[in-house]
């Protein structure tokens, strides 16, 4: 097996998946400063993959697309049919993808009631056959799993965790809370400790990466430090944050902010307008947008575009 988890230098630090965020507009965006250690993409549904036709399919199909500059890539997916993701399994390898994840942790109920995402918690079984369904799918390459540390308690964790480990998977990526939780509490990264001394008990392989607040790549060491994992996932950190892996010690200026968003229009533009609305672009101008005088009514003028065009008008004039 072409196992790319192990050959990494550890600490690692990886991109999350997250969805409507790092889109491939936006991992081409990071990967132009510097890619992670390992690049996810979004969550994709295996389900939709092989069921969906059309418009939909082709939005499914484009979060899997991704450059050489992103490797080692990751395709992250979720299913409760075993037969659809090992199916899905096999079409992503041969898309070229380094690896292949299970998302065992998303909160979202329309998720959790389709038996996915952290619903797969409370059905260890399930989520073992969906392993090896993932596994028979992925031939060499490896298959990982991110979830959360319980469905409603972290007393959930030690059995759950047991239950994954015992499966021989590449990587496990342990999100600090619960799907009760969400992300209303701080990221508890002492069961991330917990997770590390289990896999080690039971003298298995698997890489343990944290997940959870992680707030830039200083902090992130500080959290392997403490809880002995081998990486750390970093999500929200990357909001208007392109540069987040080059570990820069210097606030980016203005004109910087700007530069980059200007980038991610055109990035979004160019790979992702057929098939998402430009709205989505939206969520990013706060993070961007922020830090000098007048930032505020930046922010709201860009807020009342309705195109790429109108917004790259309005931050190019401001630059002059």
């Amino acid at each position: 097996m072409k196992n790319f988890w192990q050959t990494l230098d550890k600490p690692f630090f990886v991109l999350a998946p997250m969805e409507d965020v790092t889109d491939v507009a936006f991992r081409a965006l990071i990967a132009e400063h510097k890619a992670p250690d390992v690049t996810f993409t979004e969550f994709t549904s295996a389900d939709g993959l092989l069921l969906a036709k059309g418009d939909g399919l082709k939005k499914l199909e484009r979060k899997l697309e991704f450059t050489e500059r992103e490797r080692p890539i990751v395709a992250q997916l979720f299913s409760s049919v075993p037969e659809y993701m090992e199916e899905i399994c096999s079409r992503v390898a041969k898309k070229g993808f380094d690896g292949i994840d299970i998302n065992m942790g998303c909160p979202i109920k329309n998720i959790v009631d389709q038996g996915c995402g952290a619903a797969m918690i409370k059905n260890p079984e399930a989520a073992k056959e969906i392993i090896r369904a993932a596994k028979r799918g992925a031939g060499d390459i490896p298959v990982s799993v991110k979830t959360r540390v319980g469905y409603s308690k972290d007393e959930e964790m030690d059995a759950w965790v047991r239950d994954l480990l015992s499966e021989d998977i590449a990587a496990l990526t342990i999100h600090a809370r619960t799907r009760k939780d969400m992300s209303k509490v701080p990221a508890r990264w002492e069961l991330v400790k917990q997770a590390v001394e289990i896999r080690d008990e039971m003298g298995v392989s698997t890489l343990i990466l944290g997940n959870g607040d992680a707030e830039n790549i200083t902090d992130a060491r500080k959290k392997v430090r403490e809880s002995g994992c081998d990486g750390v996932m970093l999500g929200r950190a990357i909001y208007g944050n392109p540069w987040l892996f080059l570990d820069r010690k210097d606030e980016p200026t203005r004109e910087e902010r700007i530069e980059a968003l200007l980038k991610h229009l055109d990035l979004f533009q160019e790979k992702m307008a057929d098939v998402t609305n430009y709205a989505v672009m939206k969520k990013h101008f706060k993070a961007y947008i922020t830090g000098w005088d007048n930032a505020k009514d930046l922010r709201a003028s860009l807020m009342e575009t309705e195109n790429t065009n109108e917004a790259t008008e309005i931050l190019a004039n401001s630059l002059k």
